[in-house]
């Protein structure tokens, strides 16, 4: 299933309604705040448009974005907030990454996602395989044993 993108969490949330709620939003500290600042444009009357940029395109306006972003977060006078954890659950593990004939792991650290998934039923069907091989390496021992 998709997850919906920031402006259109947020476009649920700026209107009225009683179903609106952040829980289970990705970014949820992050919108909380456009989200507000929104509602306080729509309360003065002021003009507000919400772009989708694609992300990772090379397009100018997302490359400029993440300048003034990277720029934001290394001021003096950022608010802790932005660099305290979030009370979101994070997730390691190691990727194996194949190059060259070789299996290198790499170690990943993330909120939920698609990854994180990924890496469980990884995980998972490894421990499986395992299982599986001792099972049957046990067996073979024994029959080993009785053909002497």
């Amino acid at each position: 299933m998709r997850q919906p993108s920031a402006a259109e969490s947020c476009k649920k949330r700026v209107g009225e309604g009683g179903k609106a709620t952040l829980v289970g939003a990705p970014d949820a500290d992050i919108l909380l705040e456009a989200i507000e600042d929104l509602r306080k444009r729509i309360t003065a009357g002021a003009a507000k448009f919400l772009v989708k940029v694609k992300a990772h395109r090379r397009e100018p306006a997302n490359v400029e974005a993440d300048i003034q972003a990277d720029k934001a977060i290394s001021g003096k006078n950022v608010p802790t907030e932005w660099h305290d954890r979030t009370n979101r659950a994070v997730s390691t593990w190691q990727e194996p990454r194949r190059k060259g004939g070789t299996v290198n792991y790499e170690d990943r650290k993330s909120t939920w996602n698609s990854g994180v998934r990924k890496a469980i039923r990884r995980g998972s069907a490894e421990e499986e395989v395992r299982k599986h091989r001792d099972r049957v390496t046990g067996a073979w021992k024994e029959i080993s044993k009785q053909r002497r």
